[in-house]
């Protein structure tokens, strides 16, 4: 498997107001490979969002460095951009817009065009059973396909990589579930998967390896089976507990 993500001493502080800086990310090195799903797990505040977000560039890190898809996140933001689909819980659709015309705007923005920009959109409308509803305004779409809809702008360019905050966030059962098979999917296709979530089953599902952040250090890293060595807990939830809370377990 290829090395597609690499995270070398990343490091993030914000000022606290009070004169200080808040550590947010403290010198986190990991990577990520292609055909993975690389489960990040952390408290909130851990730094897992805050992570992502350099790894996206929305923000620049404070020292270290990283490199997606063998491109520098701060040399080469943009190729880094090109390189990953980026999908969060929160994250809005514009409401005024329909879902083909949402997955055209996306689309434009990483530089389709023409027959190709046609042709990938109507894709990516019948991989996701966005079809029937590709006309109508996002804002009257259920939550489910919102959701689709927001699977389907992180992908229509066709990205090597995925970065997936929280992205079963507030989906019903039958939503989720969707969400968990494209992930799998993407693994099968070849694509690096890095995933974050608060829900230990989706992680014991889907995760090759395991990155345990906490208080902005990473804590754990390795396959479940290994974390399970490790720490001598089964479950995934009790693993999780032993290293971020070693006294209470």
């Amino acid at each position: 498997m290829n090395r597609l993500v690499a995270v070398e001493n990343l490091v993030k502080h914000f000022p606290d107001g009070r004169g200080g800086v808040v550590r947010a990310v403290d010198g986190i090195t990991f990577e990520c490979r292609s055909g993975e799903v690389f489960g990040l797990l952390g408290l909130n505040g851990a730094g897992k969002t805050t992570t992502l977000r350099m790894l996206s560039t929305v923000l620049t890190p404070t020292s270290g460095t990283a490199r997606v898809n063998d491109h520098d996140i701060a040399a080469e933001p943009r190729a880094v951009r090109q390189s990953i689909g980026f999908l969060s819980g929160t994250t809005g659709l514009y409401h005024r817009l329909t879902a083909r015309e949402t997955l055209r705007f996306f689309g434009d923005f990483h530089g389709l065009e023409g027959e190709a920009l046609d042709t990938r959109v109507e894709s990516v409308l019948t991989t996701f059973g966005i079809a029937d509803f590709a006309d109508t305004r996002c804002d009257k779409l259920s939550t489910g396909m919102k959701q689709k809809v927001n699977i389907g702008r992180a992908v229509v360019h066709d990205p090597p990589i995925l970065v997936l905050d929280e992205p079963t966030s507030g989906l019903d059962v039958l939503a989720a579930q969707a969400t968990l098979e494209f992930v799998m999917q993407c693994r099968d296709d070849g694509k690096c998967v890095i995933f974050s979530t608060h829900i230990m089953s989706e992680v014991e599902r889907l995760c090759d390896r395991i990155t345990i952040i906490h208080e902005g250090t990473l804590r754990a890293e390795g396959s479940l089976e290994e974390l399970r060595s490790r720490t001598g807990e089964h479950y995934l939830e009790d693993i999780f507990r032993r290293i971020v809370a070693p006294s209470d377990s």
